[in-house]
């Protein structure tokens, strides 16, 4: 790949803003990020619960279906009719026996072998396909798949590590945290952002930015950073977990002048803050990320699945699969429901996240040759006891100059 003009220093603490506006930088990023050595994140495992159920999903650019196979095996496959380039499925979901092209029905099995070719033999022994022609030499590409916690993960690097090990075991325990029983999907939408898919990745990730972004936390107190908590960052920088801990029994004055400080603002129906202690370790809020596309958060008892989807240059999907436990009884899922209104793009707490990717875009759109500074918390990628670092926003750059090679 040709490097744009400016030089991308070496370290972690200067990113150069061409990265989220050159075309040949997004369309290296599908070959060799969401293409290459990387675990994406593909759908839940409940999603495909029956055998002949599947759900379309996206690696990248790269169109993916995921199936149950008759043997019980979650198993995916590009795409992409290997006859002419058509999506195989339209839909985002169902169940079938089998797959067949709409464009000429071509068919395909539940793990994407082609099983048959409408016309093969011709029409009154004319036409069709040439005596050479064997149906097991033509199938869209096979992804790898994993499994964990519920979570399915693909990739199409025969050599990638594991996913546990990719992720790393503190993480994964993390993960684990949330993901550690049976659940159930509560609602689902996907959201439309006005910036490069990295944008989004290092706002999920900068850990500081809540308390002086979202004035609705310091409207009413709920996290600042005095309240304790911290940031797990993976050896390589591809996984991430913040933590935001239970408010401190005392007054904190650290904020005095900057955004808020309350006004007098009341909450007409304050049982929107009502939250259940579900995990019993002090963690209000966490939010996990796994690298190049994969966010899992946990504010309060509302617990959501987010998957980053580039659609361009400038443009994101942000897909949110909201989950509660199958074993939820009614109020805590009704407490779940009510607190889905503090995330999302009418959020109360997170809906200036759908906007500042945005201001950034267009902030920096006459400054490819300019670098932006991460050096909040140090110069490295290391796990922190504090949110007031950038430590694991230069570990997406970590993870990300490794696969790009940059």
């Amino acid at each position: 790949m040709d490097l744009p003009q400016a030089t991308w220093p070496a370290g972690l603490t200067r990113v150069p803003y061409w990265v989220y506006q050159d075309p040949d930088v997004a369309r290296a990023e599908q070959s060799k990020v969401f293409e290459g050595p990387t675990w994406n994140y593909l759908c839940l495992d409940i999603d495909v619960p029956n055998a002949g159920d599947y759900r379309t999903t996206v690696m990248g650019a790269m169109p993916v279906v995921v199936a149950r196979a008759e043997d019980g095996e979650v198993v995916a496959f590009e795409n992409r009719c290997v006859h002419r380039g058509a999506l195989i499925c339209l839909e985002d979901g169902g169940n079938v026996k089998d797959f067949h092209c709409v464009y000429h029905a071509w068919r395909y099995d539940l793990r994407g072998n082609l099983k048959s070719v409408a016309f093969r033999h011709g029409v009154n022994g004319k036409g069709g396909m040439d005596d050479s022609f064997r149906l097991e030499d033509h199938r869209p590409r096979a992804i790898r798949v994993t499994v964990l916690h519920g979570l399915v993960f693909g990739t199409l690097d025969p050599d990638a590590p594991d996913i546990e090990t990719y992720i790393g075991p503190e993480i994964t325990a993390r993960l684990r945290r949330v993901m550690h029983k049976k659940v159930e999907i509560i609602g689902r939408f996907t959201q439309a952002l006005p910036n490069n898919w990295k944008l989004y990745m290092e706002n999920v990730r900068d850990t500081y930015h809540a308390s002086l972004l979202h004035l609705f936390f310091t409207t009413f107190r709920i996290t600042r950073l005095s309240a304790g908590g911290g940031v797990m960052v993976g050896e390589n920088g591809v996984a991430h977990a913040s933590a935001t801990m239970g408010a401190p029994p005392t007054a904190d004055t650290s904020y005095a002048g900057i955004r808020s400080d309350n006004d007098g603002f009341r909450l007409d129906d304050p049982s929107l803050l009502d939250s259940q202690d579900e995990f019993h370790d002090g963690i209000q809020l966490q939010i996990l990320s796994v690298f190049p596309g994969f966010v899992l958060q946990q504010i309060h008892n509302a617990i959501a699945v987010r998957q980053v989807v580039p659609t361009g240059i400038d443009t994101m999907d942000l897909h949110w699969t909201y989950l509660g436990y199958a074993d939820d009884p009614p109020e805590l899922r009704a407490m779940r429901l009510k607190q889905a209104n503090l995330v999302g793009p009418a959020g109360f707490v997170s809906m200036e996240d759908g906007a500042v990717g945005g201001f950034v875009q267009r902030g920096v759109g006459t400054a490819e040759n300019v670098l932006s500074v991460v050096e909040m918390g140090g110069t490295t990628a290391d796990t922190a006891d504090t949110r007031a670092t950038e430590a694991s926003v230069r570990g997406f750059w970590k993870a990300y100059r490794g696969v790009m090679g940059l």
